[in-house]
């Protein structure tokens, strides 16, 4: 169920549906969370409180550990994904202690709630000699001086050198690229600011683009980096297409956009950077979601020393 739907399901009791707009605005206004984000927790929520609601429950102060865990079993019963219950669990427990701090209910079930543990998937990443060859081929791609080969050399060149997530380059304005100290400010999830370098090619791929840009720009395109064809704020879709298509013009295993980030972070430490480093490059929150980028490292190890050793 969508957010915007909750408040006006005739399904869901008069003081739910006010619990659960309260939450919504909590959930955008004071931490910050992208629309996706509000969506899957919202999504989630409103499925509890219709698990609570199924139970005979009128309000928020009967939910306790079991009903919490018989909706968790609701949903493997239902065939969810382990890494789905995982989300849920975590949601839950999002909401419940929001709702303990703002006084909604006296104690917090949630803090007694463990999470299905998911099964673990190593991100899909190019190996350093296929990103070289997709770069390149980008490059020729671009020999033409068009604008849109050229902004399409630029973002390649810039998701694979910052490892910044889709929305992010595509939310960048031309005044958050430091060229003289080759950084682009980046606001990441919940509006964190953080800085990150890129290399000379980037640079001068940026340079490049940002001389032709000027050629898309129509009236309404603001300051936004990277233009679509018609001269507005390039689209998530449209960055999608571009790494699809630069990487399908040559032989390298297809990635989304999100892979040229896993790649630009497993080349990273496996190039020597400490952990702490890249999750700060990354942004992520936790230490934890930066570490699986070690597994890949080790994979790739191991898949080396299998091939090569004799007594592997």
């Amino acid at each position: 169920m969508a957010p915007d739907d909750v408040s006006a399901d005739p399904s869901v009791p008069e003081d739910f549906a006010a619990l659960l707009a309260d939450y919504e605005r909590h959930l955008t206004a004071e931490r910050g969370l992208s629309e996706h984000s509000v969506r899957a927790y919202m999504g989630d929520v409103a499925d509890l409180i219709d698990h609570v609601t199924r139970l005979g429950h009128d309000d928020l102060s009967a939910l306790d550990i079991r009903g919490l865990r018989s909706w968790l079993a609701k949903q493997q019963s239902l065939g969810k994904a382990r890494s789905t219950m995982a989300r849920r669990a975590t949601a839950a427990r999002v909401f419940t202690a929001w709702a303990q701090r703002t006084g909604r209910i006296a104690t917090d079930p949630g803090a007694l709630l463990a999470s299905p543990k998911a099964h673990k998937t190593l991100p899909g990443v190019l190996g350093q000699a296929d990103t070289r060859a997709v770069l390149d081929a980008a490059a020729v791609a671009a020999d033409d001086g068009s604008p849109v080969g050229l902004r399409d050399l630029t973002i390649m060149e810039l998701l694979y050198a910052t490892g910044i997530r889709v929305g992010e380059l595509c939310a960048l304005d031309v005044d958050e690229v430091d060229r003289s100290r080759r950084v682009v400010r980046v606001f990441g999830k919940g509006r964190k600011e953080r800085s990150v370098p890129y290399g000379v090619p980037a640079a001068e791929a940026l340079e490049t683009w940002l001389a032709v840009r000027p050629r898309l720009v129509r009236d309404g395109s603001g300051p936004a980096l990277f233009l679509g064809a018609r001269g507005g704020r390039i689209d998530q879709r449209t960055v999608r297409r571009v790494v699809h298509a630069r990487i399908g013009a040559v032989e390298a295993p297809d990635l989304s956009p999100h892979g040229l980030r896993h790649t630009a972070a497993t080349h990273l430490l496996e190039g020597g950077a400490d952990l702490r480093s890249v999750q700060e490059l990354l942004g992520h929150a936790s230490l934890a979601t930066t570490q699986v980028y070690t597994h890949v490292s080790s994979e790739r190890l191991r898949s080396a020393y299998e091939q090569a050793h004799p007594r592997a």
